[in-house]
Formats: structure tokens, sequence, C-alpha cells
């Protein structure tokens, strides 16, 4: 994408947020699909311009080199909130749930570094149990700065993680498909079944047909 068309852009982004005229932060989450690892959340306010910022857009349409980079920019230049909930709360409560928490979660994070007014939630549901001013946007993403930078952030933080839990489990590969039911995953997990990362909730359908193929043996 050439400068203009990405200056553009960056303007287009920003002036979703400034219609608010108010001090908006953006939230979104990574990782409410995979079968392993925690869900993520991402709240930000964008609170200066800085050069990267016109690079930035939708995590999913970056290159994971991309996205490390402006992360690290976003971090130096935004008010950052990461909120994390577990596998474990995952199996609980349900993913729907816990994507919930983790944006209560890093909401608070923000809320301890600055005060704002309204928060833009990725999606189609409002955040449950936040009593705060918000409003969701449908592929906020791709439309609101202040969603964009927390798609960033809470992608790049989760990928991290996963890289992490790789290197304690290697056998499952966690640091190429970073949780996702790929077809690879899957093979891996019919062969050595579940670890302590994986969601067991998500799991019932993958593991009761393979119990069910053997038993058909």
């Amino acid at each position: 994408m050439c400068k203009d068309k990405l200056e553009n852009k960056k303007n287009e982004l920003m002036e979703f947020d400034e219609k608010y005229n108010k001090i908006v932060v953006g939230v979104d989450e990574a990782g409410r699909g995979p079968l392993a690892g925690p869900v993520v959340a991402g709240a930000v306010i964008v609170i200066q311009d800085f050069p990267e910022l016109q690079e930035i857009n939708d995590s999913k349409k970056l290159t994971e080199k991309k996205r490390e980079r402006l992360f690290e920019a976003i971090e130096k230049n935004c008010i950052v909130g990461i909120g994390i909930a577990s596998e474990a709360e995952i199996d609980e409560i349900n993913i729907l749930n816990a994507t919930f928490l983790a944006m209560r979660r890093a909401i608070n994070q923000v809320a301890e570094k600055s005060a704002f007014d309204i928060v833009l939630v990725d999606g189609n549901h409002l955040i449950r149990e936040y009593e705060g001013e918000q409003e969701y946007i449908v592929k906020g993403d791709s439309k609101s700065l202040s969603i964009a930078t927390a798609s960033i952030v809470a992608k790049v933080t989760r990928d991290r993680m996963l890289c992490e839990i790789a290197k304690e489990f290697p056998e499952y590969e966690f640091e190429k498909h970073k949780g996702y039911g790929t077809k690879k995953h899957r093979e891996i997990l019919l062969e050595k079944g579940d670890c302590k990362y994986h969601r067991k909730t998500f799991l019932k359908k993958i593991l009761k047909n393979e119990e069910n193929s053997c038993l058909e043996k």
C-alpha cells in the first residue's frame, strides 16, 4: 500500500474515533476460536500521533513481522491494557463470558493509567458486567483506530504466549498453529492427547470422534 493510501486509511480510522468528541478506549480480542491457550484482550487509548500510526490496520491484515514492530510503537506511544482469561476460565464460564472477562481486565488496566469516556468494542456484543459507557462496532478493527491498535496488542500478546507454551510442550508445535485447530494440530491431539493448555470443552467432539473410531475397529 502506497504512502498516500496509508495516510488516508489512518485518517479514516482516526476520524471515526474523533467523531465521538470523547476520550475513546478501543477494545478487541484474540483467540476465541483456538483449541488451546488463553483468550487475550487489548484495550488502547491513542493519545498522540506517531509515525507508525499510518500503518495501523486490522491485525489479521498485517504480517507477523509488522504486527511485532507496530506493537512496540503502540506500547511506547499509547495507553495500553492487556487482559487474559485462562483455559481453565474458558472451560468454566464458556468462551464468550471468558472473552468479556479478559476485556474487563484490559479496560481496568487502562483505567489505572488514565481517565476515559467511552469504550468501543469490536464485534456485535456489548461487554457483559461492564457498567461504563460502551458501544459495539461490527468490524470495528477496520473502522476505528483505537480498536485496530487493540487488535494488534491482543494478537501479538497471545502469539507470544503460545510461543512460550511451545517451549514447554514442543511436541504440540504451538509456535506454528498458535493453538488453532489446524489439520496438523488435530493429528497431534489424536496421537498424543491433550496437555494442560488445551481447552477441554473445545476437545470433546474431536476426542469423542477418535474414541468412536477406535470402538468401530
